[in-house]
């Protein structure tokens, strides 16, 4: 197995895709500095662990410009997903959608178009028109729909984001952060890996009106396969741009750049940045078990403690052979115990440094004891 991504035989378990990070200077001594950047904001993340590599004003508020359209389209995904609507479904063209500002995939009010077709004209072409119709689509009308742009963005952990449409216009009280960007971006390629392949596609044909995809990054870079570009004047010229070579995945934010050019120019930087100077270390395989938990006043009387999906961390290239995983379980546990609840940390260690914490996790439910076990643990726990 290469340098890049090499198996960890510490323990043995994966992780929850909440990662709790720490900060990123736990081995910044060892890594050279990054690129000069020109933005006004920009961070690095290894998509894999959700770890923050590098950024500079990473939770600076900003005018997030059409990479809104991430949360539009999470919000779609899921509602195609919970099958709230269907690809197929038609869509009435309302006059609010019609008239919408900026760019636009041009819809017709007398012109059938579906939900697949709003889809790739939303990411694609970035079309505002698509935006809102899909937006009515799933909520019936824009505005109930930014209440769910915004549930999603706190429930995701985005603390310093506010929307106020689903296209990106300007609005005094509609910003984000590229730290708040950046989890947006790896929570849809997490939860939604067949959909995001429609951001890598090149071109729409659309009305007889054929549209090039604005991330310049899908012709320089083959192992670029996403996602999203914006631009208003206020905000400059924006990207996310993610890519994955072998089994890593790197996600760079750029933020208020001064042109198309160097938005894509600022990104790649960024991304090769981080394939060249960190290495990928596999420290738990997916639900390999972490540990046996006693499970006070439970039946059965023990719980093997999982993570959820593969565990891979960020460390500085050849510094694989120091990491360390330590496990810390939650003491007492009490019955009951439900699959998929949270009952302890890993935390992943360099050099006896910690660089990051996973969430570990119940393998099954456990059910509570009858009545003589209960009243023996309860004794045991009152002594203990």
């Amino acid at each position: 197995m290469s340098r890049f991504f090499r198996a960890l035989s510490v323990l043995a378990a994966p992780a929850l895709a909440a990662l709790l990070l720490l900060p990123q200077s736990s081995f910044a001594a060892e890594v050279p500095a990054p690129p000069v950047i020109t933005a006004r904001a920009w961070l690095l993340m290894d998509a894999s662990s959700g770890q923050v590599l590098q950024s500079q004003a990473p939770d600076e508020r900003a005018e997030p410009a059409s990479l809104t359209k991430l949360m539009t389209a999470y919000i779609v995904f899921g509602a195609l997903r919970d099958r709230k609507i269907s690809p197929e479904q038609g869509v009435s063209v309302s006059e609010r959608a019609l008239r919408a500002d900026g760019s636009r995939m041009f819809i017709e009010s007398k012109k059938p178009v579906n939900v697949e077709e709003l889809v790739r004209g939303m990411i694609i072409q970035s079309g505002n028109d698509a935006c809102i119709a899909l937006s009515e689509a799933v909520s019936g009308s824009e505005d109930v729909f930014v209440q769910l742009m915004n549930r999603e963005a706190q429930r995701l952990g985005m603390k310093n984001t506010s929307f106020r449409n689903s296209t990106g216009l300007p609005d005094p009280q509609h910003y984000s952060t590229a730290r708040d960007l950046a989890i947006l971006a790896s929570s849809l390629i997490r939860d939604f890996p067949d959909q995001y392949k429609y951001y890598s596609m090149r071109e729409y044909r659309y009305n007889n009106i054929t549209q090039q995809n604005r991330n310049r990054l899908l012709w320089l870079d083959p192992t670029v396969d996403g996602m999203k570009t914006g631009y208003t004047e206020n905000a400059g010229y924006c990207i996310v741009a993610s890519a994955r070579r072998g089994q890593r995945r790197m996600i760079s934010v750029v933020l208020g750049t001064a042109s198309d050019a160097a938005r894509a120019q600022e990104a790649q930087k960024l991304l090769n940045f981080g394939f060249q100077i960190y290495d990928g270390v596999r420290v738990y395989e997916k639900n390999a078990t972490v540990s046996t938990l006693k499970v006070w006043k439970g039946s059965p009387s023990e719980l093997k403690a999982v993570v959820a999906n593969d565990l891979v961390v960020s460390v500085p290239a050849g510094a694989g052979d120091r990491i360390k995983a330590e496990f810390v379980g939650q003491e007492p546990l009490i019955a009951p115990v439900s699959g998929g609840q949270r009952v302890g940390i890993v935390k992943v260690l360099l050099d006896g440094k910690s660089i990051a914490e996973y969430p570990v996790v119940a393998q099954k439910n456990v059910g509570v004891a009858g009545f003589f076990g209960r009243m023996w643990d309860t004794l045991r726990l009152w002594f203990k």
